[in-house]
């Protein structure tokens, strides 16, 4: 069962990009405060450096979820090794 589980946490990894995409569509059509909004009126006002700023954010994010569904891996599939 817990071999089973590899998949399951991977989807869980690749859908917090999602999740963070979805949240720029979100606060934009509600005009929310967040970190969407912020990357949308970057892009309407030419903010080159809080653009990068947002995309910079957003892959941190991403790189940390992967390390930790790897890290999970570890646990719950003993086959895995990292050496």
């Amino acid at each position: 069962l817990r071999a089973s589980l590899t998949p399951v946490i991977t989807m869980f990894g690749m859908d917090l990009a999602d999740l963070l995409g979805g949240a720029v569509i979100t606060e934009t059509v509600f005009n929310l405060p967040g970190m969407g909004h912020y990357a949308v009126q970057a892009v309407f006002n030419g903010d080159l450096y809080a653009i990068v700023d947002v995309t910079l954010i957003a892959a941190f994010f991403v790189v940390v979820a992967n390390l930790i569904v790897d890290i999970v891996y570890a646990f719950l599939d003993p086959r895995v090794r990292y050496s």
